[in-house]
């Protein structure tokens, strides 16, 4: 093949390339979490529970959750129906994975919780209201795994 061809077949290879990425290119995809989680704490913490992710872009996925940390906190607590928004997602499966949190809380009978934690360029925010009581700061992690 000659030099010239060569050349203008190298912006064709170029644009095939190109529409051949993943979709992580197209840029971010709108990500929710709906969940259930139970747990205590008497200075570590721990909790349990399962939801489901739901993305814009119509991935949906089951999950499998788990919190563990220790700080100075002490009670039993219940959140259903709650609610997490992602941020920095371009793929369902980024959601998966260990995010760091840090909390304040305090709640008797009827609490709601709040929370904002990181993982990598990922970011989740949760919001949430049950039954139990809690008082006190912790830190540890929150554990998204597919079920």
């Amino acid at each position: 093949m000659s030099r010239p061809a060569t050349l203008l077949l190298l912006p064709a290879a170029f644009a095939l390339l190109l529409a051949a990425a993943p979709a992580r290119a197209a840029g971010e995809v709108d990500c929710k979490l709906t969940f259930d989680l139970a747990g205590w704490s008497v200075f570590y913490k721990t909790a349990s529970g399962e939801g489901t992710v739901s993305c814009d872009n119509g991935q949906r996925m089951a999950v499998r959750i788990s919190a563990k940390g220790g700080g100075l906190s002490f009670g039993k607590s219940r959140i259903e129906n709650g609610t997490g928004e992602f941020s920095g997602v371009h793929d369902i499966r980024d959601v998966l994975g260990t995010y760091a949190t840090a909390e304040a809380h305090a709640g008797a009978v009827k609490s709601s919780k709040a929370q904002a934690m990181t993982k990598g360029d990922v970011s989740l925010a949760l919001a949430g209201t049950g039954q139990g009581w809690d008082i006190g700061v912790a830190f540890g992690k929150f554990v998204l795994e597919a079920r």
